[in-house]
C-alpha cells in the first residue's frame, strides 16, 4: 500500500486539530486555550534551541525554560509594565549569562548567546499573546484569534497552492528555495480571503477597511516570519525543526508565520481597535 502523500496527511491533521481548537476558543474557558498554547510555545522554543544548541540538553533545557517563563509572565502579568519590562530586560541578560556557563565552541558562542536571550521573546511571547487576546476581549477575543490564525495558515494554504500550480520566479532562493513570487501573492490573497470571512462572518464588528489591510500586512510579516525560520534551519543545517505535527514537521514549523501575525494582530487590537 502506498504512503499517503504529505497533503493528505496534513489535511487529515487539520481536519482533527481545527474543529478542537474552535471548540476550545468558543466555548472552554480562557485558561482552558492557554493551557494549549502554553505548550506549543515551549515546545517551539526548545525546537529552536535543538537547532541553535545541537547536542547540547542542558542549554535546550534551559532555553525551554525560560520560554515557559516569559509565557507566564506575559499571560497572568500582562497588565503590569513592569513585568514586561523586566521579561524585556532580563532575557537577553540571562541568554549571555547561561551561554557563558554552556561555553562550548568558542566560534559559535556569539550565536548561542543571543540565540538564548532572544529565542523566548520570538516564539513564546507572540504565541502566549493570542491567548491574552482570548482572555481580554470577553466575546470578541475569540474570533480575534482564529482571525489571526487565518491571517496565517490561509495564507500559507494560499502560498502552498499558487506556487505549485503557479510558481516561476524564486522569492529568496538562498534562505528558501522552493518559494516563489507568485507563491507569496497567492498567500497574500489567502491572508486578504481570511479578512473577508472574519468581516462578513463570524467577526463583523472589525471594519472592512481595517480587516483588508490588517491581513495584508500581517501576512506579508507572516511570510518574512516563514522566511525567518527557514533562515534557521538553513543555516543550521536542519530540514524540519521537530516531528511532532503529523505532516508539518515541527511546532515551529507550523507557528512561524504565526509568531509574526500574532504580534501584528495584537498591536492592532492595542493601539487602532
Amino acid at each position: 500500500m502506498a504512503a499517503p502523500s504529505n497533503l493528505a496527511v496534513r489535511l487529515a491533521t487539520a481536519a482533527v486539530c481545527v474543529p478542537l481548537i474552535l471548540l476550545l476558543l468558543y466555548r472552554g474557558p480562557a485558561w482552558g486555550f492557554y493551557a494549549l498554547v502554553a505548550p506549543a510555545a515551549v515546545i517551539g522554543t526548545w525546537e529552536l534551541f535543538a537547532m541553535t544548541h545541537p547536542g547540547d540538553r542542558v542549554a535546550q533545557y534551559i532555553g525551554a525554560f525560560l520560554g515557559a517563563v516569559a509565557s507566564l509572565a506575559v499571560y497572568f502579568g500582562g497588565h503590569d509594565p513592569r513585568v514586561l519590562v523586566t521579561i524585556l530586560v532580563a532575557l537577553p541578560v540571562l541568554g549571555l549569562l547561561a551561554t557563558l556557563t554552556r561555553l562550548g565552541t568558542i566560534e559559535t558562542a556569539a550565536l548561542r548567546a543571543f540565540a538564548m536571550g532572544f529565542g523566548p521573546l520570538w516564539v513564546a511571547v507572540p504565541l502566549t499573546l493570542l491567548a491574552l487576546m482570548r482572555k481580554d476581549m470577553e466575546h470578541d477575543g475569540a474570533s480575534y484569534v482564529v482571525m489571526t490564525m487565518m491571517f496565517a495558515w490561509w495564507g500559507d494554504t494560499g502560498g502552498y497552492f499558487a506556487g505549485r500550480f503557479l510558481g516561476k520566479r524564486k522569492l529568496y532562493e538562498a534562505v528558501s528555495p522552493k518559494k516563489t513570487v507568485e507563491g507569496a501573492i497567492g498567500g497574500l490573497g489567502g491572508s486578504v480571503l481570511g479578512a473577508l470571512c472574519a468581516h462578513f462572518w463570524y467577526l463583523p464588528s472589525i471594519p472592512l477597511a481595517h480587516a483588508v489591510p490588517l491581513s495584508l500586512v500581517a501576512g506579508a510579516l507572516g511570510q518574512a516570519g516563514d522566511l525567518g525560520e527557514s533562515l534557521v534551519k538553513r543555516s543550521t543545517g536542519v530540514k524540519d525543526s521537530g516531528q511532532i505535527v503529523p505532516g508539518h514537521g515541527g511546532i515551529l514549523d507550523r507557528v512561524d508565520a504565526l509568531i509574526v501575525a500574532s504580534a501584528v494582530v495584537f498591536l492592532y487590537v492595542q493601539w487602532i481597535r
